[in-house]
């Protein structure tokens, strides 16, 4: 460049390549391009050549030649290493933001904020939500806004917070923000582009000049914290402006609007350190997950606007609602009537407004939806009717969409609503204004007010208000319609092309649209009308007027119908508005009442059914005209329902006249029957009749209460009346159901109705005739309401007499065994019925002899007794029948026969071959025996244990089975005897049956022969070698030993010839295949000698049968050398280590064999090769006591692990061996399984997949050294994992797998680490980053609250507890009031959970509207002792854990002061006429304390005295006196509390001896209200000092005694009332478990008795649950981790099933991207899973969420189809079969699906549509069974209208419907758990009343009672003998001692 040209500019850059620094350099860049710039870059930064880095901008704009160029003096760039690298510090950039040009030329338009006496603050957050909606404008998703007021000293300095989810901002965009004045229009970077054209102009196109925003900023606050991330960017930029800082700079003559943009990463909040900015690192703590936002942080709010935000909070949201109401609510606002659930206008806005403020005051939310009060809502739903028009004032100037509404006079009030601004400000004006228009009408509704509210791109623009136009004001033509006009208010919706001032408050040209030029016109349906505006105007007026001001009232709103009467127009057919009465001309007419009509033909006379108004109504209504709906009375005479007009409703006709008009009528109708038997008797009611009788023949007549015969209904009017019949019916009743035996009608002839016989009364049991006269056109019963006359006989139909019989079935039998013969006896008709007396049944069979005992009869059943047959039969396995015929004489059939099977019998003896006897057999041989089982005719019969033994003598026994063949055969052992000279010997056997006692047994002798066995074996060779047993023989190693011999001998000694026979027996175990002509000759094979010398053979020949045999061994000598041999002790080394162990080099033979040929010389001439060996390592060492040379040393130093050849040399001689080259010494560890990452963990959850380690050598080779043990730890060590092992070693493969159970530790970020160790050495490996997320389902802690400023008098009501349970993530979750306690116990906290000593109290239950989310502990009393106390709540988690929360500390209080006593309870005072002061003594040292009911000192702040008098209670004129001679004096009373030292009588005092006095101890308190009842204490007086002291003796023990008893009886008290209250929880228990074992049997579930039975049938119903649930089928496979969380419904694949799979599948994809959706029943469950996934998982909130009613399908209309539909049409949304909340799904699904319809194809798809649009109606979208889809915008084809495969869903479609027999299941199971506990409660309390029972019976209680008994009669003796004593008075108690004067009420136990 040019020296002249050379810029100077300064660059600051960041170095951010490494995670935990940034490094920042300022570089000059003068005359250098972007080359150079890298070279500096490089030398400043030090990057070296294979460098890998990035240069971007603050905005990631990646820098080139081009880019660089135009980069500003002071720029900020990025060093990377990557573009996507998140930042780890935050970067900082100054930027420059001199207002525009504009802040002059049009700073003189709009003073701002120009109140016009309103407060103004709204709309400055208004200024602030046009930016945010702007921003949000391209959002696919809700948009959302949300305005926090932070308020809460705690967390910082009031703030006050937008945010939204819009697009954000890029660097340069905020830095454009901040400069003041520059509009969208003015700005360089972007150009401005118009959006099109929208209905009400809502384009969010408001956020305009430049201006507002600012304004508004700097009118709520004095500095703002703006924070922004765009999608495309990883940055967030952060840039302050504040008036703090504006006017520093002022100050130091610094440039004012110069500031700096700082970009950091997201969640990044190092940067905010000031204390009253705490609330920001939450907000930036937010940021995660976020792919874009902006938030405007403003701080300093001006306190008054605090205050406003604070008190007004109401007004400001509702005015806020009102400028937003169509952009929340859409082009139609919050009209329900209007909503269409296919409009592409709904908006998807949501601007929240929350208020945080510091505890106690709760935050409040408000969404601005919720706002019901706003002006745009009142006045649409206040509205009947609109009026919509479109206005244009001049070409291109803007279009004007305008809307006029009706709010009609109702109900004697005007219905248009009130604006509290303009009500304040019409009152505020003169009297004549407010009162008279200009028409001098007076006008109630609007007043003067304008009528047109006007909005500018859908935004309210508040001080503009437009009054009428010419078209709609009041004109003298239309003056009697002046008060219409009052009641008409409108709006008005310009573009952008009208101009407001910059703060949105005003238009500045809108008063141009009252030109004459202006053109208006008149939109029906959305299209223009060509009409004149005012006759249009004023007719629709006049058509409101006539149609919604109401006059007659109508009462008692029942229902809305649609009409169907032919006479009435289709489009007046619906709707109609139903009523119970109405008010006409001040006469009430209801609903039953009978009315008379007035100018109809004919006159009618009827009951009113109900009243009719035309319209759709819900309520009490004014209205005129209207139709009343009536009855024709009789009912029964006309059957007719007619509707007139009210106006015909005669006034002047009498209840009297109408009802003796409706009577004559009704005499005329049938009343009764006559019924004639023509044949026979008639039948009397519950006749009982043999089965087969006849009934009939009947002649009935029909008769009216004129008893005159009727064949028709009489006539209302001319003409005949309908013809009536007779319906005869025979009903069987049967406990399956009734059956209809027969039917018959008949018409009149002649004179009556006749029926003919009826011959099929065959069947038992009971019957009805029953007879119906009908009405023969409709076989009706009823005419009207009135039953038609009818007549019932009921009869019984029983069994005739014998007739016939049956045989019954009859078994095989067997021979000689009786069986019986059972009969069936059945009468005429084929039913059984009893035997005849004195049958005697003959029998008769062919081949067979039969014969029987006896006979019997039991109800219909004959039985031939004993029967027995006897015979020859076929085996056992063949059967054959015979014809059994049996007679019985004196029956119609008298003879059956049926076939009988003829089994052989019982066993009866034993048949043996062979039968000679003896039977010889040679020594050494078995002998085999058949034998049979025969019954008593000779058969061979088989029967269970038929077990023969038969016993050898002096052989073990042998036995067989002839169980199943009646056969078997008897094979001995070999008989083995001692043959002496050759002699044979003899034996005896014997044969029997041990379980048949009655078979005989058989014998048979045995004769032994001597046996000719081989018995000895010699062998030798040729060369007269003989081989001795177990002798050694050395030869040659490989050569043969030939020429062997053997000889056998038997046991005489005599040789055996060897023959062939011989030679087959003969086994060598050298050789498998001998050869047998050699062995017939005596000659052995030859023998091959073992090829190694120290294989030392064992041979043996054998004679195989004999067991005789001759063995020995072979050793082998050693050959010559032929070469070198290496034998390795270890053929495996790691790499760097030497092999272990020794290789030993040898000289062997041919064989190997060993041949000690090396010498000692012979190291020195041998070498070793081999790949990677390091020779210099090895050694050759000689070994003199082997002959062999030891290699030592050897060791690889590179390479891979694989086998190594290494090769030995020596002379001639060499040798190769392979060595397996394993990985070295274990050196680091290695990740090769994890779970994919980002890895997030739900606290107290596990790690599916496991993490598998692989350990590893230096070179990365894999090792194998399971000495190494792998440790798996958490950092930080905050987090518990929960594995199976902790620390394992490696496995063969060198891995170690750890499987995590579960994670617990707070929310945050952690890494697990592996390490591995051997030998005390640590190994590294590598960590793993994981996240852990609380657990929103699982309670961690209870909150409890509860008013800490109370206090807690004694025996007095604890406040109210609320205790929370509280989730892991901090919120609260639901729980069972019945798991939770509350705990109870005096003292201070022990440990963490309460002592076994407490007191348990249960959780209350919640009242009606009461939130769940709480547990409240209501109106527990507090414990009547005063001091310390702990309670402490628990709640039982799972049945088994329990969950405590922190123990609090109360202290409990004495109540209200209410007497005076005594510290400790004094013994009654036993004074006496005495010198001695002691003898003179009343109390001593005692303290008087004022107290509360219960004891409990009280009173500490109350002071004044205690009046001590002396009184008699029983007229005593004589009172002893105080020492002081007095009887009344006075101590102080001080912190409530007197001490008396000593108190005594005078000496020498007076008094009555024996009397008895009361000393009164009266408080004096000025401080208490009401006076405290004095403490009195009696004593006894004595002038008798013996007497004295043994009335003070017993005065004594009685105290005692007294005091004694007191507590036995409060402890025998308290025994009764346990043993009461067990008793009536012992019963309550019963009657509960015996309530649910009845439904149980109601239910058909086995009833089970004890818990293990039901524990059983509770296992097997879940295991058949498991076994349904698992069963393969349909289901959505996505899991819902978010179930059972606090109002949430869950995924709404879950929440539905679909029968059929065609629909399941279609549907499934009509809603594909909203089947993992999860739904809350609430905004607040929505925001917190949005919250807890960071925005990933998408939420629907049911209560933002409304759907209008299902309509009919689009072919029917008023109930009637319009045409036939093709392709069964149905709506989607009544296909799902919801399991649970039924009302919510339907929600769900009508907001998802709307009104798709499933039909059945496409082409009977596009019929439908096309037939629906024909009756010009929308059709909504159609899908097909087939897949295929119909949009409502009639689109179909195409892979955007085509399901995919049903296979490619993989579980993502609507499961199929569980059957039915899962939920009976269910219930059954539910039942059964219900019964299980009823029982275990059933049995514990039985045991706790049995128990306390045991426990009053005991030695103990009884010990107790005697004792009590005892001391009662101890202290009746002493009170005798008080009363004896000399000088007392009668008898009087002395109980009262000590006590209260007055009577004080026993608090209730």
């Amino acid at each position: 460049m040019e020296a002249g040209r050379v810029r100077n500019k300064t660059i600051n850059v960041y170095d951010c390549r490494f995670d935990k620094r940034v490094n920042k350099k300022s570089l000059e860049t003068g005359g250098l391009d972007f080359n150079g710039f890298l070279q500096l870059l490089q030398r400043k930064f030090a990057l070296q050549l294979n460098d890998t880095f990035v240069l971007t901008t603050s905005d990631r704009t990646v820098l080139d030649f081009d880019k660089f160029e135009k980069l500003q003096d002071g720029s900020t760039i990025l060093l990377l290493q990557q573009e996507d690298q998140a930042l780890a510090a935050a970067t900082e950039e100054e930027i420059s933001f001199m207002p525009h040009y504009d802040t002059l030329i049009r700073c003189g338009m709009y003073e701002y904020y120009a109140s016009d006496g309103r407060q103004p603050l709204a709309y400055a957050l208004a200024e602030l939500i046009d930016n945010s909606l702007s921003a949000t404008v391209r959002n696919t998703g809700v948009r959302t806004i949300e305005i926090q007021m932070m308020f809460d000293e705690t967390l910082g300095k009031p703030a006050v917070i937008v945010l939204d989810n819009g697009c954000g901002m890029t660097f340069q965009k905020l830095n454009n923000w901040a400069v003041y004045r520059l509009s969208k229009f003015a700005s360089k970077q972007e150009t401005y582009i118009r959006p099109e054209p929208v209905p009400r102009s809502l384009n969010s196109d408001i956020s305009f000049f430049g201006v507002g925003g600012k304004q508004a900023i700097f009118y709520i606050g004095d500095s703002v914290r703006m924070i922004t991330k765009s999608a495309r960017s990883l940055d967030v930029h952060e840039l302050i402006l504040s008036k703090e800082e504006f006017e520093r700079k002022e100050r130091d003559k610094e440039d004012i609007y110069k500031g700096t943009i700082k970009t950091r990463k997201p969640t990044d909040s190092s940067h905010v350190v000031k204390d009253d900015e705490h609330f920001i690192h939450r907000l930036i703590a937010d940021e995660r997950e976020k792919k874009s936002f902006t938030a405007v942080v403003i701080t300093g709010v001006l306190p008054q606007h605090v205050k406003l935000l604070k008190d007004d909070f109401d007004v400001w949201t509702r005015q806020l609602a009102d400028i937003y109401h169509y952009y929340i609510y859409g082009v139609n606002g919050r009209d329900m009537r209007s909503y269409d659930t296919n409009s592409d206008h709904i908006p998807k806005i949501d601007i929240q407004i929350t208020m945080r403020e510091k505890p106690p005051r709760c935050p409040r939310a408000m969404n601005l939806r919720e706002v019901e009060n706003d002006m745009q809502t009142l006045y649409i739903s206040s509205a009947q009717d609109t009026f919509e028009f479109k206005a244009v004032a001049e070409k291109d100037t803007g279009t004007v969409e305008g809307i006029i509404r009706y709010h009609p006079f109702l109900y004697d009030r005007e219905t248009f609503p009130e604006d509290p601004h303009a009500v304040q400000s019409i009152r505020n004006s003169p009297a004549d204004d407010y009162n008279e228009t200009e028409s001098g009408v007076f006008n109630q509704a609007r007043g003067k007010r304008p009528i047109f509210d006007c909005f500018w791109n859908g935004r309210l623009v508040p001080y503009t208000k437009l009054d009428e136009f010419d078209w709609c004001k009041v004109k003298k033509e239309t003056k009697d319609l002046a008060e219409s006009y009052s009641r008409i208010s409108g709006v008005l919706f310009t573009d952008d092309k009208f101009q407001v001032s910059t703060n949105k408050l005003t238009f500045t040209d809108l008063g141009k649209l009252k030109d004459q030029k202006t053109i208006f016109t008149r939109m029906v349906n959305g299209q223009p009308k060509r009409a004149i505006m005012q006759k249009e105007f004023t007719e629709w007026l006049k058509n409101c007027h006539m149609k919604y001001d109401k006059q007659v009232k109508f009462l008692g709103y029942k229902e809305t119908i649609t009409r169907t009467e032919s006479d009435l127009p289709k489009r007046e057919q619906s709707p109609w508005s139903t009523f119970s009465s109405i008010e006409r001309d001040g006469k009430i007419y209801k609903a039953g009442q009978l009315v008379k009509s007035l100018r109809t033909q004919p006159i009618l006379y009827g009951s009113v059914v109900r009243f009719l108004l035309y319209g759709g109504y819900d309520g009490d209504v004014f209205a005129n005209g209207g139709d009343v709906e009536l009855v024709l009375e009789p009912k029964a005479f006309h059957d007719q329902i007619r509707t007139i007009p009210i106006s015909k409703i005669d006034k002047t006709a009498t209840d009297e006249a109408i009802k003796k008009h409706i009577d004559n009528d009704a005499a005329r109708l049938p009343e009764s029957l006559n019924v004639d038997w023509t044949e026979g008797d008639p039948w009397p009611e519950n006749a009982v009749l043999p089965a087969g009788t006849v009934l009939g023949p009947l002649k009935v007549a029909i008769l009216n209460k004129k008893q005159e015969s009727l064949s028709k209904m009489p006539a209302a009017r001319q003409g005949g009346g309908k013809k009536l019949s007779v319906v005869l019916r025979v009903v069987r009743h049967d406990p399956k159901g009734e059956e209809e035996v027969a039917f018959a009608v008949a018409p009149f002839a002649k004179t009556a109705f006749y029926f003919k016989k009826i011959e099929i009364l065959n069947k038992l049991g009971k019957y009805t005739l029953s007879l119906n006269a009908v009405i023969t056109e409709s076989d009706a019963t009823t005419f009207g309401d009135k039953e038609l006359p009818g007549y019932k006989l009921k009869f019984t139909i029983k069994e005739g007499s014998a007739e016939s019989f049956r045989i019954g079935e009859v078994g095989a039998t067997l021979v000689g065994v009786s069986f019986n013969i059972p009969l069936l006896i059945k009468d005429g008709c084929g039913h059984a019925t009893s035997p005849p007396p004195d049958l005697k049944p003959v029998l008769n069979c062919s081949g067979l002899d039969l014969s029987y005992e006896t006979v019997g009869s039991s109800g219909t059943t004959f039985v031939i007794k004993g029967v027995k047959a006897r015979g020859k039969v076929l085996s056992y396995q063949q059967s054959k029948t015979h014809d059994l015929k049996v007679t019985l004489p004196g029956l119609k059939e008298h003879t059956q026969t049926i076939k009988i099977c003829l089994l052989p019998g019982n066993p009866h003896s034993l048949h043996v071959t062979p039968e000679e006897n003896p039977i010889t057999v040679e020594n050494g041989n078995p002998v085999t025996f058949k034998v049979e089982v025969l019954d008593e005719s000779g058969n061979i019969t088989t029967r269970p244990k038929q077990i023969i033994n038969c016993q050898v003598e002096g052989l073990p026994p042998k036995a067989t089975d002839c169980s199943s063949t009646g056969a078997g055969q008897l094979v001995t052992n070999p008989i083995e005897v001692q043959i002496i000279n050759g002699e044979p010997q003899n034996l005896q056997v014997q044969f029997k049956m041990p379980s048949q006692r009655n078979v005989e047994s058989v014998v048979r002798q045995l004769r032994v022969i001597p046996s000719t066995r081989v018995t000895r074996m010699e062998l030798c060779s040729d060369n007269n070698l003989v081989l001795r047993n177990d002798e050694k023989i050395e030869w040659l190693a490989g050569s043969l030993l030939q020429n062997l011999f053997y000889k056998l001998y038997d046991e005489a000694g005599r040789e055996v010839p060897p023959t062939v026979q011989t030679a087959s027996k003969i086994k060598v175990n050298w050789a498998k295949d001998a050869n047998r002509k050699d062995l017939a000759n005596g000659k052995l094979p030859d023998i091959q000698v073992h090829k190694h010398v120290k294989e030392e053979r064992f041979y043996q020949v054998s004679y195989q049968d004999q067991n005789v045999s001759v063995s020995f061994n072979i050793v082998p000598r050693p050959d010559e050398p032929v070469r070198l041999k290496a034998t390795l002790l270890q053929n495996t080394v790691k790499l760097g280590e030497i092999l272990p162990g020794n290789i030993n080099l040898e000289l062997v033979d041919q064989y190997d064999n060993v041949t000690k040929a090396l010498t000692s010389t012979c190291t020195k001439h041998m070498t070793a090769e081999a790949e990677g060996l390091n020779k210099s390592a090895i050694t050759f060492e000689w070994q003199e006591s082997s002959c062999s040379v030891l290699v030592t040393g050897v060791q690889f130093q590179s390479g891979t692990p694989g086998p190594r050849d290494l090769c030995f040399a020596y002379g001639s001689y060499e040798e190769r061996v392979t060595i397996k080259v394993t990985a070295g010494v274990p050196a680091l560890l290695k990740l090769v399984s994890e779970p994919d990452k980002p890895l997030q963990v739900l606290n107290g959850k596990g790690i599916p997949t496991p993490f598998l380690v692989q350990l590893c050598d230096e070179w990365g080779n894999h090792s194998t050294d399971q000495r190494v043990v792998v440790t798996l730890m958490s950092s930080p060590a905050t987090l518990k994992v929960e594995t199976a092992v902790t620390s394992q070693p490696v496995n063969a493969k060198g891995q170690a797998s750890f499987t995590v159970k579960s994670v617990s530790g707070p929310k945050g970020y952690y890494q697990l680490e592996f390490n591995g160790s051997l030998n005390n050495k640590p190994i590294p490996g590598p960590s793993v980053n994981l996240t852990v997320i609380p657990d929103s389902t699982k309670p961690v802690s209870l909150s409890v609250e509860f008013d800490t400023r109370a206090k807690f008098p004694a025996a007095g009501t604890f406040p109210v507890f609320s205790v929370t349970v509280v989730s892991e993530d901090g919120n609260p979750i639901t729980a069972n009031p019945a798991d939770a306690s509350m705990f109870l116990w005096m003292g201070a906290p022990s440990g963490n959970a309460p002592p076994h000593t407490a007191t348990e109290l249960k959780c209350s239950k919640p009242l009606r509207n009461e939130k769940n989310d709480r547990l409240h502990f209501r109106d527990k009393e507090i414990p009547e002792q005063v001091g310390k106390h702990t309670v402490q709540f628990s709640l039982r988690i799972g049945g088994t854990n329990e969950l405590l929360s922190d123990q609090i500390l109360i202290t409990v209080v004495a109540n209200q002061p209410v007497k005076l006593g005594p510290v400790s309870k004094p013994q009654t005072p036993v004074v006496f006429y005495s010198v001695a002061v002691a003898d003179r003594t009343l109390v001593e040292n005692m303290t008087l304390m004022i107290m509360d009911l219960y004891g409990n000192p009280t009173g500490q702040d109350l002071n004044g005295n205690v009046m001590i008098s002396i009184k008699s209670g029983d007229g005593k004129k004589t009172f002893p006196l105080f020492e002081d001679k007095t009887n009344c004096f006075k101590i102080n009373l001080a912190e409530g509390k007197a001490h008396i030292p000593r108190l005594a009588i005078m000496q020498n005092s007076p008094g009555e001896n024996g009397g008895t006095y009361v000393l009164v101890f009266n408080p004096k308190v000025p401080m208490l209200p009401t006076p405290l009842p004095p403490f009195e204490l009696p004593f006894q007086f004595f002038n008798d000092a013996e007497n004295q002291r043994k009335i003070s003796q017993l005065s004594v023990k009685k105290d005692e005694l007294t005091a004694t008893l007191d507590k036995y009886e409060e402890f025998f008290s308290d025994s009764r009332e346990l043993l009461q209250l067990l008793t009536s929880q012992s019963l309550d228990a019963n009657n509960k478990e015996a309530e649910l074992r009845q439904e149980l049997k109601r239910r058909n579930v086995t009833v089970a008795q004890t818990i293990p039975e039901i524990d059983k049938l509770i296992g097997e119903r879940k295991t058949e649950m498991d076994r349904i649930l698992n069963a393969p089928g349909r289901k959505f496979s996505i899991p819902d981790p978010f179930k059972g969380q606090p109002d949430v419904l869950g995924m709404v694949g879950h929440l539905a099933y679909v029968q059929d799979d065609a629909a399941a599948w279609v549907i499934s994809w009509c809603i594909r991207g909203d089947m993992n959706c999860v739904v809350a029943a609430t905004t607040e469950a929505a925001m917190k899973i949005y919250a807890d996934t960071q925005g990933t998982q998408q939420v629907m909130a049911l209560d933002q969420v409304h759907v209008f009613p299902q309509r009919t399908l689009p072919h029917i209309r008023n109930g009637c189809r319009l045409f036939d539909p093709p392709g069964n049409p149905v709506f989607a949304t009544e296909l799902l079969i919801y399991p649970n909340e039924r009302e919510m799904c339907i929600k769900v699904f009508k907001n998802l699906l709307r009104e798709t319809i499933l039909i059945d194809d496409l082409e009977s798809g596009t019929k439908y549509r096309a037939a629906v649009v024909a009756m010009k109606m929308p059709c909504p979208t159609i899908l097909t069974r087939q897949g295929e889809r119909i949009t409502a915008q009639a689109k179909f084809g195409g892979s955007q209208n085509k399901a995919p495969p049903i296979h490619t869903f993989d579980g993502n479609m609507f499961g199929a419907p569980r059957p039915q027999q899962y939920y009976t299941l269910k219930q059954h199971l539910d039942l059964l758990t219900k019964h299980k506990a009823a029982m275990v409660n059933r049995d514990k309390t039985a045991k706790e009343r049995e128990n306390h029972l045991k426990g009053m019976k005991s030695p103990e209680m009884l010990k107790k009672q005697q004792d009590m008994e005892e001391k009662k009669k101890q202290l009746m003796a002493i009170e005798g003998q008080l009363v004896a004593s000399p000088g007392r008075p009668p008898k009087r108690s002395l109980g009262g001692a000590g006590e209260q004067s007055g009577t004080t009420p026993k608090r209730a136990r």
